[in-house]
């Protein structure tokens, strides 16, 4: 086809688009038709598309389905309406309070636009819209509360996630302490009938999320966890065939879980949709696993909820959710952190040093930040400058440096430790050493004059060096760094209000001492007189602990009482494990010596084991054996 022919086609093909555009007019999906003169899609494909998806939600994502992105069709809009288009982004975008004032969510959900920025009192306010044609004629129009009005156009699903996420951050400010409604009237509003499901199809609908009682459901159930100091909310869905199903709420309190509420059944989808909404994840997506973060705010009170779901198997399925409080917090002084008098002594004598290696190791949830962060309130002051790198900054302290790692832009723990090194520090604490350049980094800083304190993910102080070792750490630079690691644990303590003080049985007291006794096995003393060497630790007991030379046991009611919800357990202690980096203990790591070999020499220099020292504060009347044995397995 000659040049000539081909501009005629050219004419012929663009008048019919247009003839077929112009058939689409005041229809909801006329604004979309700049797709097609664009090129992004044939006239033939839009039309079998807007057949089948009438509405500008659903048509929008099966134009995603075809290749066509989100900032294409938002574009598309602009393009056609001749305005701006507003790109929904909530992590650079802040919420227009003083525009919102305290005009309620169901305003804006009439009116067809939404605020954006500016202040009512100013001269120009910017809003958002989806259909500027219809959005700029309609009641309330912009126009008649506020001043001069620029427009901007975005998709149908980017105005619905900017709705949410507007009233979600509302919602996050009016959960408030003064909210004393009880859990069960909300419930009793749901009036729900367990045989059906709120969801027709595979996805929530916007229903579950808008629906003002299960808001007010997830808001209480954080509010009642925060207030009850509990550290992690698990929710679970759980299928019954031919039984009634539930979804079973429980409370991790004092590092047991405790049944906090159930549930209806149909709720499950919902529920999960409201709490995924509220962490900017993908409601639609329910066979991955995702994570997020929520910013509430209870009163004055801050905190932030870390977000975990994951899709379990039977029945009709489902997904767990379970959310960690991170409450923001000052710290504590190590003198009420629950070190013995020994271990306190030496703890203050080794991060006393103007230089090394400091470690706090243990499981996940044992207190090691909470450790660090009494440690760097013992040597904060003027003369010394403190950085740290967190994920996240869970305590504040005035004097201390601290910054937030963020992997996803690509801030990691090694990249902040770099950075850290030009910034004349005294003291540089990482919240985790997790790989083998965040390690280099801290044994180089520490051999340069700097005292660097971190933590690690192990079960015993003598096993963390072990691990650094094998992590491909130079046995004589680290021994050389190494001032000591304190391993960690939480035994619940008993209730002040309730427990019963008794004196210990002649086979308590021997039950005691052997088990104590046993973590010394290995020392010679122990293996040739093992009497004597029993005889001396009760000794030492009666006169330390004991009252006018008996030891006595305290024991939970079995009943409990008000204070402790009927548990007899009311708070946490911790139990210590101090390993020094003695000459001994560093001649033994630059030979590659074993966990077992570097214990016997801690011990047979003075050290502690875990249970020892919860056993002691057994003897003391703090916890129960019973809970000792818990958290520290052999």
């Amino acid at each position: 086809m000659n040049a000539p022919l081909r501009a005629v086609h050219s004419r012929k093909v663009s008048t019919k688009i247009e003839h077929e555009i112009n058939r689409m007019d005041h229809t909801p999906l006329y604004g979309y038709t700049t797709l097609v003169t664009r090129g992004h899609i044939s006239i033939a494909a839009f039309n079998q598309l807007a057949k089948e998806y009438p509405h500008p939600e659903a048509f929008e994502k099966s134009l995603v389905q075809a290749g066509i992105s989100i900032q294409q069709i938002g574009e598309a809009l602009s393009s056609h309406y001749g305005i701006e288009y507003f790109q929904f982004d909530p992590a650079s975008h802040e919420r227009p309070s003083e525009m919102l004032g305290s005009v309620k969510r169901s305003f804006f959900e009439t009116s067809m636009w939404l605020p954006h920025s500016g202040s009512p009192a100013g001269k120009k306010v910017k809003v958002v819209c989806t259909d500027y044609q219809t959005a700029k004629s309609s009641h309330p129009n912009p126009t008649a509360i506020y001043n001069k009005v620029v427009w901007l156009v975005t998709t149908a699903n980017e105005y619905k996630q900017y709705l949410e996420w507007l009233f979600t951050q509302e919602a996050q400010v009016s959960i408030l302490p003064d909210d004393d409604s009880h859990i069960d009237e909300i419930l009793s509003k749901l009036d729900v009938d367990e045989e059906d499901d709120i969801l027709s199809g595979d996805v929530p609908g916007i229903s579950e999320i808008e629906d003002n009682e299960v808001v007010k459901l997830v808001n209480k159930t954080i509010l009642d966890a925060y207030r009850r100091g509990i550290s992690d909310i698990h929710i679970e869905p759980i299928y019954r065939a031919g039984r009634k199903s539930t979804i079973l709420v429980r409370f991790r309190l004092d590092g047991a879980l405790v049944r906090y509420a159930e549930f209806p059944y149909r709720l499950r989808y919902a529920i999960v949709a409201r709490i995924k909404v509220q962490a900017n994840l993908d409601i639609s997506e329910r066979r991955l696993p995702q994570d997020g973060k929520i910013k509430m705010k209870a009163g004055t009170k801050e905190f932030e909820l870390r977000v975990a779901t994951c899709s379990t198997a039977g029945g009709k399925g489902g997904e767990d959710v379970v959310m960690r409080i991170l409450a923001s917090s000052k710290s504590l002084p190590l003198e009420k952190m629950g070190f013995s008098a020994q271990n306190l002594e030496t703890l203050k004598t080794e991060v006393a040093k103007p230089y090394g290696l400091f470690f706090v190791c243990g499981p996940t949830g044992s207190g090691k930040t909470t450790t660090l962060h009494s440690v760097l309130g013992h040597l904060n002051n003027e003369d010394t400058k403190i950085l740290t790198a967190e994920d996240p900054v869970e305590i504040t302290q005035e004097g201390l440096r601290q910054v937030q790692t963020n992997p996803k832009a690509g801030l990691t723990f090694a990249m902040v430790m770099r950075s850290f090194l030009r910034q004349d520090p005294d003291i540089i604490m990482v919240g985790e050493m997790r790989d083998q350049e965040t390690i280099k980094i801290g044994i180089e800083a520490s051999l340069t004059g700097h005292l660097v304190l971190s933590t690690l993910h192990t079960n015993s102080a003598a096993e963390s060096i072990i691990r650094l070792l094998d992590m491909g750490v130079d046995p004589f630079n680290f021994a050389d760094a190494l001032l000591g690691v304190l391993a960690q644990r939480l035994g619940r303590t008993l209730c002040k209000d309730c427990k019963e003080i008794k004196p210990a049985t002649k086979e308590e007291i021997e039950s005691l001492v052997h088990e104590y006794c046993y973590e010394l096995k290995a020392l010679p003393e122990f293996k040739q007189n093992y009497g004597e060497a029993a005889k001396k630790v009760f000794s030492h007991w009666a006169k330390e602990f004991g009252e006018d030379g008996k030891i006595m046991l305290a024991h939970p009611r079995k009943v409990g009482c008000k204070v402790c919800g009927g548990t007899g357990f009311k708070g946490r202690v911790g139990l210590h494990e101090l390993l020094v980096g003695t000459d001994l203990v560093k001649a033994a790591i630059q030979k590659g010596a074993r966990p077992a070999e570097i214990m016997t020499i801690a011990m047979g220099e003075g050290m502690r084991t875990l249970k020892q020292d919860g056993i002691e504060k057994v003897i003391q009347g703090m916890t129960t054996i019973g809970e000792i044995r818990k958290v520290c397995i052999k």
